[in-house]
């Protein structure tokens, strides 16, 4: 080893070993122009099943890219993906966006409970299936599920099954203030109205188990349990009723199959979106002192809410509906 006089050395002799960190990280991602659309049909164990541009045809199972961290991704949501689109057996793409939901379905698990669960993204409408009978309707799951589409930017649709074993027409008197479309089926006879009220639109169906929604899937959906057991498969096997799937239906459209739920928490809304969702009501709304629940008297006895009726611009029947509805939101009754 040479070793040269000290005092000969400059600065340029000098070697600099850069620290960690001592070079900016860039901001700038990739753009992934190549990138293609799909909408996610399953997700279980990492694995995220999605039909390119909604063809059920093209199904490509695909994971998160490393840049979305633990950005949700759930059954309904719009995503671009790159990589392996082939759909062959054991090739993977990547979910490297995920496009803005224009509704979202979400739940907490009890009216205490400060975290919401996003159970579908982008849905068009909810069916809230309901039996008339063996289990009895419950009027206050109804009730709390209206809460949740009219929030979530869905259309509400009531689905009555079991209607050789009980009358509708006492249910169906009960919501008619709300103008919600109702559509009344039985096991034994198929419905052209429900395949109308689905046919090219993303529907999802929510209900308490036993009231019929499996039959109706695998009714509106021939190959249901077919295309189930496939979207099992990414998860080695598992039960597929504990996750929601979307599955193609024969004239056009989506069904979206949740699993059956036995409360459904609205923790996370508060009176002022839901009486956003009545035009009638909303203005109001702004008026009312502060805090207001807008349930009226003795809970809110100057809620503005009143004067709307008093004015004849709604009824006392539609007002009594949306109190009914906000009273549901803490499980009182009105």
């Amino acid at each position: 080893m040479v070793h040269r006089d000290w005092r000969t050395l400059d600065e340029s002799d000098v070697r600099v070993r850069p620290g960690k960190g001592s070079r900016p990280r860039s901001k700038r991602r990739p753009a992934h122009a190549d990138a293609v659309s799909a909408m996610v049909v399953a997700v279980d164990r990492g694995r995220w099943r999605c039909a390119l541009d909604d063809d059920p045809e093209r199904i490509v199972t695909a994971m998160r890219a490393r840049e979305l961290g633990r950005t949700p991704i759930v059954v309904g949501d719009r995503v671009k993906l790159v990589g392996d689109v082939s759909g062959t057996p054991d090739t993977l793409a990547r979910i490297v966006r995920v496009l803005e939901r224009e509704s979202v379905l979400r739940r907490t698990a009890d009216d205490t409970d400060p975290y919401e669960r996003v159970v579908v993204a982008n849905a068009e409408q909810l069916l809230i299936v309901t039996s008339l009978a063996d289990p009895p309707p419950r009027t206050g799951f109804i009730d709390r599920c209206l809460v949740a589409c009219y929030t979530g930017g869905l259309d509400p649709v009531l689905c009555l099954t079991k209607a050789d074993l009980a009358s509708p027409d006492e249910l169906l008197a009960y919501y008619a203030d709300l103008d919600v479309p109702a559509v009344v089926t039985r096991y034994d006879e198929d419905s052209p109205r429900l395949r109308e009220i689905l046919r090219g639109r993303v529907s999802a169906l929510v209900g308490h188990s036993g009231v019929g929604k499996s039959t109706l899937v695998n009714r509106l959906v021939p190959d249901a349990d077919l295309a189930t057991g496939e979207v099992s498969a990414i998860g080695k096997g598992r039960h597929t009723s504990v996750a929601a799937v979307a599955l193609p239906l024969p004239e056009g459209g989506w069904v979206i199959d949740t699993p059956g739920v036995r409360s459904f928490g609205l923790a996370h809304v508060t009176p002022d979106e839901l009486v956003a969702a009545f035009p009638q009501f909303a203005e109001a709304a702004e008026e009312c002192p502060p805090n207001c629940g807008h349930l009226g008297a003795p809970e809110d006895p100057d809620c503005a809410l009143d004067d709307v009726v008093a004015s004849g611009e709604a009824s006392s029947a539609r007002l009594e509906s949306l109190r009914r509805l906000l009273a549901s939101r803490t499980g009182t009754e009105v």
